[in-house]
């Protein structure tokens, strides 16, 4: 008999897990949108991509996403993975932090190049830095665009088979004798073998309905985009962590900056039908972005964009994206099959590199689903880790971002 999966949610880790499930072929798989494909969170990354995370779990993941993500270069329609390479950027204060993990790296096999002023201005003359600044460079790291990456990855998913189903929302869970039998989405009752979980910040929400929480924070990230240049900037993708965001180049000689914002307090989703297109950036980060991190990209700073197009706002910014960032209390993902209701799976709160993972999660995902086990130990991402009584306080707390902190590593991609 066929087996049934249904993936709640269609942003970039419900996609992903869809089409590594039909690539196994699995049988029949279904994924539900209460919104269209990739209105969350999906369509408002940064899409940087390093390999060089703070945990040994987190580094085999990046290891999976790396090679995956130039593996679907190949095999999706529209989408090419940019092989730029990821700059990591230390200051004095922060970088003994990360050399601590260097033999992590070095076990595992992970390739990186430490690099100091003088060399990383050699290596890219667009990008000037100053004082003494320490380069961690992932030279297999990159970017994607989440414009071209997410229509080209649902539409491998609907070649492979998978069902997505647009303006549907799941209102309830159906559970037979203790174990997830499916979902009721849109007044229908779809059942099914396997339900799966990916609905990034809305978690809460939908879960609460099995009494099932889990330790999430959610804070507002803002990311912007220049107008056209007058040439490529030709930079690799940079976590610039010192100046508390990062960038990449963008399509269409552009420039993409993200900046972080620590004293943006948590935000709550008021409920399922939530859309994350009601939040906007917050004032002044706009001209922060500017200030702070065009600098970096002299080429850019000098561009003179609020003249050069009409299109741009008064601070130069073409492109204003606001979206939700959620985090687990320990700052891990949550990733893998729910004891409490066997048949049931979560793939959430990927801190701030939620792209980055998206293919690792489908991979990982679709183990659990369809073989039992993941292609790697995800125990440090299980969601059964959390004490029930300790989540409970958690949640009860309200922080701000600057106030959040993931043991022993920046909050970066």
């Amino acid at each position: 008999m066929s087996r049934h999966a249904v993936i709640v949610g269609a942003g970039v880790t419900g996609l992903s897990t869809a089409y590594h499930l039909a690539r196994k072929s699995y049988g029949e798989i279904t994924v539900i949108e209460k919104g269209r494909v990739g209105d969350g969170a999906s369509s408002r990354a940064a899409g940087i991509i390093t390999g060089l995370l703070w945990s040994e779990t987190g580094v085999r993941a990046r290891k999976i996403s790396l090679t995956r993500f130039r593996e679907l270069s190949d095999e999706l329609d529209g989408y090419e993975f940019q092989d730029v390479g990821c700059l990591n950027l230390f200051d004095a204060a922060s970088w003994p932090e990360r050399e601590r993990l260097l033999p992590l790296y070095d076990r595992l096999g992970v390739e990186y190049e430490i690099m100091d002023r003088e060399e990383m201005a050699a290596a890219w003359p667009d990008l000037v830095l100053a004082g003494e600044p320490v380069g961690l460079f992932d030279p297999l790291g990159g970017y994607s665009e989440p414009d071209h990456y997410l229509p080209a990855l649902a539409e491998g998913c609907r070649a492979l088979g998978v069902r997505i189903r647009e303006g549907c929302m799941i209102t309830d869970f159906i559970t037979d004798s203790g174990r997830m039998a499916g979902v009721v989405a849109a007044g229908e009752r779809i059942e099914a073998d396997a339900v799966v979980s990916t609905v990034h910040v809305w978690t809460l929400k939908v879960l609460e309905s099995i009494g099932l929480q889990l330790p999430l924070k959610s804070f507002v990230h803002q990311r912007y985009v220049t107008a056209p240049l007058p040439s490529p900037v030709r930079i690799p993708a940079v976590n610039a962590n010192p100046y508390g965001g990062y960038l990449r180049p963008a399509y269409g000689q552009r420039l993409l900056a993200g900046i972080e914002n620590p004293s943006a307090p948590e935000f709550h989703v008021p409920d399922r039908s939530f859309e994350m297109s009601a939040i906007a950036p917050p004032p002044g980060l706009d001209a922060a972005a500017r200030d702070d991190l065009l600098p970096l990209v002299p080429k850019a700073a000098g561009a003179d964009l609020a003249d050069r197009t009409a299109r741009t706002t008064r601070t130069g910014w073409e492109i204003e994206k606001a979206g939700l960032l959620s985090f687990s209390r320990d700052g891990e993902p949550v990733l893998g099959p729910v004891n409490r209701f066997p048949g049931l799976y979560v793939g959430v709160a990927f801190h701030s590199g939620g792209f980055a993972y998206n293919p690792a999660a489908g991979v990982l995902l679709a183990g659990c689903v369809a073989d039992g086990r993941p292609e790697i130990d995800i125990e440090d991402f299980s969601p059964n880790r959390f004490d029930p009584d300790e989540t409970d306080a958690y949640n009860r707390t309200m922080i701000t971002h600057g106030e959040y902190s993931m043991p022993g590593h920046s909050r970066r991609h």
